[in-house]
């Protein structure tokens, strides 16, 4: 690699000079903490603008590229692989060497080891077919076997080249029809194609009860209006890139489609949502051991709550550890970044949400967020305040929601969120991470092994949970002190029944919302209540409202799935103090900047969320009433 390539891999334009100590990329320099103007396209991030298809992406540190600054011979050892999606040595490191004697001989019969795994496995997935056919459901099965066999087979074979012959039949065919059209009309088309296949597949399934056409009609007026107050409102509506929007909004409405109208999807969906319910549950047995039995089946939010948030943070910090979370986000990150083009670390940052949390999934891009740009920033606020994170999900399953619901809106604000954000404050600036997916290594935060890793993890889920309950009870406290002084005061009005309270106006506020989601027009205000109790103190206590108050259980199922969805993030006043002191923390210098974005974030989130519940009131029917109440095996 010559000195330009250099130059083009680290964003560095200066020669080197004799004696002087630089970073080779003064971008990840804390004594430049964003005193630059963002303009980091050097040559990988170049090639992406010829080539959009192309995505560069790495899971090495990139403080680590080189050993010593400038140091172009070890620049000669680097290797670039786009297919692989793999940027690092050819030769192996001195970590690598000083590893113990179970990674020496992993590497030395790792291919009788990978024999032997899929041997079992195989083994395991034939004798179920023959054994348990005609009494299990096999369909999720066969999915995990397949994803070993082809975890184990690209392993040995890169991953180029079995995406050679897809990229072949996609530059030859589809993208061929995409060039041949003129740039001009690229994006109308793209937006007339998105509604057609909104209105198909909100209007062709037949008409029941409540679950009308005029109500489906509804739900989809209404994501045009939350997207025309987006425009409206954006900070400059000639540089929203719609592609993102249209991408996003279609991305959303698919595996909207995937869940409530297939039962493919619905049983994907009921598997994980079961696998979370299961590995969360357990945390009920150190529960049981520290306390007694009968304390698992209260409804304490810290006997319910709190322990499987622990237990969590602690299992995601040694998955880890191990590498898998980083290898599973980073292929999500991957498709975000190349089909709604937006920038690594965002993409990153959207992929990881919803597994990991709002706080802690910006640790995976924490050397880049001092040298965020505002849009940026915007971005990952919003993606933690669009829906709720893995930890959480057993509480809320615990009350009785429904699970599919749940785990289908998580999956769905991360498009959504990435749309809606980049309406309201699209990017005006160049990212660091424009042309790449970049998960760096944390130095700092790294584990010496599994075992350390695990009780970080703990320590860290103790910390969360006590955060989460000093939040919630000063935040509690503070609004039942605000609702004391309205009723007083809106006692002298005659304002008795119901009492003037927060929540009391804030549902009138959201009661036309409700109608722009579909809701039937005897469970608006309802609803409305919901989404205010939602907003003001948090998601559990209108999701506990749902499910224990007779004035919201009376209401109809397709408001109760709505509201369901429209509840379904973390988008409310507590929160918001919650992400600027985790970004504060990991930037210290760009506190204002966080400050500064923090309420736009805010809504966006919770229109990012109401958007999932609008596409659920469009395709909504009494048919999937039944298998949502039920549990497939």
């Amino acid at each position: 690699m010559s000195s330009p390539e250099v130059k083009g891999l680290t964003g560095h334009n200066s020669s080197p000079q004799e004696g002087v100590a630089q970073n080779p990329d003064p971008a990840l320099d804390l004594a430049n903490e964003h005193h630059h103007s963002h303009l980091h396209h050097g040559a990988l991030t170049s090639n992406t603008t010829k080539h959009p298809d192309e995505v560069v992406y790495s899971n090495a540190s990139p403080e680590k590229s080189f050993d010593k600054p400038h140091d172009y011979a070890a620049a000669e050892k680097m290797v670039t692989d786009e297919e692989s999606g793999k940027i690092g040595r050819i030769t192996a490191d001195e970590s690598e060497e000083r590893r113990g004697p179970t990674a020496y001989y992993y590497r030395r019969y790792r291919a009788y080891v990978h024999i032997f795994i899929w041997a079992v496995f195989t083994a395991w997935w034939i004798f179920g077919l023959v054994r348990f056919r005609h009494e299990k459901n096999w369909l999720i099965p066969f999915l995990l076997y397949l994803g070993i066999t082809l975890r184990l087979i690209f392993l040995w074979i890169p991953v180029k080249y079995a995406m050679m012959p897809v990229k072949f039949v996609w530059r030859h065919t589809a993208f061929r029809v995409y060039e041949m059209i003129p740039k001009r009309l690229h994006q109308p088309l793209g937006a007339l194609v998105a509604l057609a296949v909104f209105l198909i597949g909100s209007m062709v399934p037949a008409e029941s009860t409540d679950n009308t056409r005029a109500r489906r009609a509804q739900a989809l007026f209404g994501l045009l209006v939350m997207i025309g107050a987006m425009t409206v409102t954006s900070r400059d509506w000639r540089k929203i890139p719609w592609h993102t929007v249209i991408v996003g909004m279609l991305s959303q409405f698919v595996v909207a489609v995937f869940v409530l109208r297939t039962q493919a999807g619905f049983d994907i969906f009921n598997f994980i949502s079961s696998l979370a319910r299961d590995l969360l549950g357990f945390a009920g047995q150190g529960v049981q051991f520290l306390t007694d039995a009968s304390v698992n089946s209260s409804t304490w939010f810290l006997a319910v709550v709190v322990p499987p948030i622990i237990f969590f943070v602690a299992f995601v910090a040694l998955l880890f550890h191990v590498g898998l979370i980083q290898w599973f986000i980073g292929k999500i990150a991957v498709f975000f970044f190349w089909s709604l083009r937006v920038s690594g670390a965002e993409a990153v940052v959207a992929a990881a949400t919803p597994f990991i949390g709002q706080g802690e999934s910006a640790m995976l891009v924490r050397p880049f967020v001092p040298h965020m740009t505002l849009a940026e920033i915007h971005q990952i606020m919003t993606c933690g305040f669009a829906t709720i994170a893995g930890s959480v999900l057993v509480a809320y399953t615990a009350l009785g929601l429904n699970p599919q619901a749940l785990v289908s809106s998580c999956i769905m604000s991360i498009p959504a969120s990435l749309a809606i954000s980049k309406m309201r404050y699209p990017e005006t600036e160049e990212t660091l991470t424009s042309g790449r997916v970049v998960i760096p290594e944390d130095e700092e935060q790294k584990s010496a092994n599994a075992l350390h890793a695990f009780a970080n993890g703990a320590w860290l889920g103790l910390k969360i949970g006590a955060m989460i309950i000093a939040t919630l009870l000063c935040i509690i406290a503070f609004v039942g002190l605000i609702n004391g002084l309205l009723t007083w005061w809106g006692g002298y009005w005659g304002i008795n029944d119901p009492p003037l309270t927060i929540q009391f106006v804030l549902s009138y506020c959201f009661y036309p919302i409700a109608w722009l989601l579909g809701v039937p027009n005897d469970d608006l205000l309802q609803v409305g209540e919901l989404i205010a109790r939602k907003v003001i103190i948090n998601e559990y206590d209108a999701f506990n409202a749902l499910k224990s108050e007779a004035r919201y259980q009376s209401m109809s199922e397709r408001a109760q799935l709505i509201a369901t969805y429209a509840c379904c993030g973390f988008g409310n006043i507590g929160s918001l103090g919650t992400q600027i002191g985790v970004l504060s923390q990991i930037a210290p210098g760009r506190g204002g900047d966080v400050s500064k974005v923090a309420i736009s974030a805010l809504v966006s989130g919770i229109i990012s969320t109401l958007t999932s519940a609008s596409i659920a009131g469009m395709l909504y029917t009494d048919s999937i009433g039944v298998p949502f109440s039920t549990t497939t095996g």
